[in-house]
């Protein structure tokens, strides 16, 4: 369940390897600068009431960490915060997107992570914080930054791979050859929907970041926040054009299925109307009556099939020039 644990003081790890929970507590809370990183996936509820009983953390915010599918927020609670963002990674084999959560407790002397699900690993934002001693040495908060940086960046390959799905999509509607894709253009929306309610509800609070409505954020750290709500911005711009555009690819796909089949209805209509005449004609001299004309004929018999092979031969052209065959 522990990921990782580590204890960061004037801008540098201080030890080798994770600590355990209680060594992690007896250090969080040291001087400015310091804190200590937790790193939690999946905990059981019993492990959340044993790190809430070790740094004080309230009540509500455990019971939304123990509990999955959180609206993305940001909540304070005077002297920490509670923060839930959606990952989003896109698998290239399959051509989906999988969806997970990260809850971040944040004090003055600590960074909490509970993972949920899939999604993005925190290991490379660990790092990457590790090696910029003065941002690492900015205390709790650029730990929040570095978490924050990861999962929008993050975003970045999804959007690349739905948007080349949306190219692939418009090809096979538009392709005779290719049979329509509904069910794909359909499954392509829901991931597109369920993305954009993972990105949209943190565009508020990543403003409110930028703006300093978080006076424990120093002011060197917040110009790292607003380039983060700024790549976020333009994530959720492209998410929205994506929605526009997929709908737009569902009315033209379901346009062109309507298309095609009437097509085929004035084929069917076309041929039935064609062998009806004859039918017709056959059915009139198959009813024998004594006095009808030509019955006695010897070329009755002639006459009647050039009828129907000349209505037939007018029916035909009547149709291609009306474009039903």
């Amino acid at each position: 369940m522990i990921v990782d644990c580590a204890h960061y003081k004037a801008g540098a790890r201080q030890h080798e390897g994770p600590l355990d929970l209680d060594g992690a507590a007896e250090r969080a809370g040291g001087g400015e600068g310091e804190f200590v990183w937790i790193g939690l996936h999946e905990p059981d509820l019993g492990t959340l009431q044993r790190v809430q009983g070790m740094f004080d953390l309230h009540e509500l915010a455990i019971e939304d960490a123990a509990r999955k599918h959180q609206r993305p927020k940001i909540e304070d609670y005077d002297e920490s915060w509670f923060i839930v963002l959606r990952t989003a990674h896109y698998h290239e084999d399959r051509e989906t997107v999988e969806f997970g959560e990260i809850h971040v407790f944040a004090g003055s002397g600590y960074v909490i992570t509970v993972r949920h699900g899939p999604g993005s690993e925190l290991a490379t934002a660990r790092r990457r914080l590790e090696a910029r001693p003065e941002l690492l040495g900015m205390g709790a908060a650029a730990a929040v930054w570095a978490i924050l940086d990861k999962v929008v960046d993050d975003y970045g390959p999804v959007v690349d791979g739905i948007e080349d799905d949306i190219e692939e999509v418009e090809t096979d509607v538009f392709d005779d050859d290719s049979p329509a894709p509904t069910s794909r253009i359909y499954h392509l929306k829901r991931e597109v929907i369920e993305f954009h309610r993972a990105l949209y509800p943190l565009l508020g609070p990543l403003e409110a970041l930028e703006r300093g409505a978080y006076p424990q954020i120093p002011e060197e750290l917040r110009r790292y926040f607003r380039d983060v709500n700024d790549h976020a911005r333009r994530a959720d711009e492209l998410v929205t054009s994506q929605r526009e555009l997929l709908t737009s690819v569902l009315e033209a796909n379901l346009s062109l299925v309507s298309v095609n089949q009437a097509e085929v209805v004035k084929k069917i209509s076309s041929v039935a109307g064609i062998i009806a005449v004859p039918t017709f004609i056959a059915s009139v001299y198959g009813m024998n009556f004594e006095y009808m004309p030509e019955l006695d004929e010897r070329w009755g018999y002639p006459l009647a099939l050039g009828a129907m092979a000349l209505c037939v031969a007018g029916l035909i052209a009547f149709f291609r020039r009306i474009d039903w065959l």
